[in-house]
Order: structure tokens, then C-alpha cells, then sequence
């Protein structure tokens, strides 16, 4: 725990690497089209909870992970932005389903240390090319529902995206009060 708290107060911030092809904007909606490097990644699962109520019980494990509750009881410092997955119904609703993506820091990317919380996965992903909105706050289901739907519409005619899964992030820590980031990834199809 005090990896945790030391990593949080003092650790390093490294970004996930992306690369922006292209910026876009329709009416009141500005969003950017980029490619994320893949990697490994630190993923914690949560089936049969809202999301809000998932995220309060995903997150804690991945900070600890990275805080130092693995292996080598070291802590790797934060990648930004942490990510998660949503899988939509029809209606634009979530099921109650997400999946918390951390990109491992790439110092541990070769050999990252092990998790001591079998509920966490270590898995590779592949790059992916996604189309981002930004927004500011603190973000919650409704928000980041609201925020997909904001971006489908500014890129209908324009791209193509997938249905059955998106993405949710954030940059901030929880005690950040101003300036927070949050985006939305509709993944490229």
C-alpha cells in the first residue's frame, strides 16, 4: 500500500504513445483520429456491475498492481491514460460488462512484473486506430454514453466505427478537482 500511495504522490507519468492522423469537427464536436500503440497490458475484468460500480471495484486492483502489489513488489509509475471497455446494446445503454486496460509502463514492457492479484490479467494488444472526444470533469456512465453518442454522430458518413465496443479514459488522478481529461475511443472498423 505505501508503493501505492508514493507511486500516486511522487511516481512517474508516462503517456500511452499515439500518433494523430487526422483532426476532425462537425458542428460543436472536435475529435482527433489516432493510432495507440500496442503492448502489454494490466486488465481486470468486472462482469455483472454498472459500470460507475465496476470501475470502484477494477481500479483499485490495477492501482495496486502498479503501486507495487506484484511480484517484485516495485512500483512502475502511471501510464496515461488508463482504459476501459464498454460493450453497448442496441439502444446505446451498456451492458454490465467493462473490461480496465493499463498500459504497462515501457521500462516493464519485456518482462512486467507478475501480478499477486489473480484477478489480473497480463495480456498483449495490438495497435489500434480509434476516433477521440475529449471532455472534461468527472466522468460517469451517463457522460461517457452521452460522449459516444456525440461522436458517432459527428462522424456518420464520414467513418466507420464499431458497434459491439468502445473505449472510455482518463488522465487524472481521483483527488485532481480542475482541469480533468477524459476521452472516448470509437474504434476505427
Amino acid at each position: 500500500m505505501l508503493g501505492l500511495i508514493k507511486n500516486s504522490l511522487f511516481g512517474s507519468v508516462e503517456t500511452w504513445p499515439w500518433q494523430v492522423l487526422s483532426k476532425g469537427a462537425k458542428e460543436d464536436v472536435s475529435y482527433e483520429e489516432r493510432t495507440c500503440e500496442g503492448g502489454r497490458f494490466a486488465t481486470v475484468e468486472v462482469t455483472d456491475k454498472p459500470v460507475d460500480e465496476g470501475l470502484r471495484e477494477a481500479m483499485p486492483k490495477v492501482m495496486k498492481y502498479v503501486g507495487g502489489t506484484n511480484d517484485k513488489g516495485i512500483g512502475m509509475g502511471m501510464t496515461v491514460p488508463i482504459s476501459f471497455a464498454v460493450f453497448p446494446d442496441d439502444d446505446g445503454s451498456l451492458q454490465k460488462k467493462l473490461k480496465v486496460w493499463f498500459r504497462i509502463p515501457n521500462q516493464f514492457q519485456s518482462n512486467p512484473p507478475v501480478p499477486t492479484d489473480d484477478s489480473i490479467k497480463i495480456e498483449e494488444r495490438e495497435s489500434i486506430t480509434v476516433y477521440s472526444l475529449q471532455f472534461g470533469g468527472y466522468a460517469k456512465e451517463a457522460d461517457y454514453i452521452a460522449h459516444a453518442t456525440q461522436l458517432r454522430t459527428a462522424l456518420e458518413g464520414t467513418a466507420t466505427c464499431c458497434s459491439d465496443v468502445y473505449f472510455c479514459t482518463g488522465y487524472d488522478p481521483p483527488m485532481k478537482p480542475y482541469g480533468r481529461r477524459n476521452e472516448v475511443w470509437l474504434v476505427k472498423a
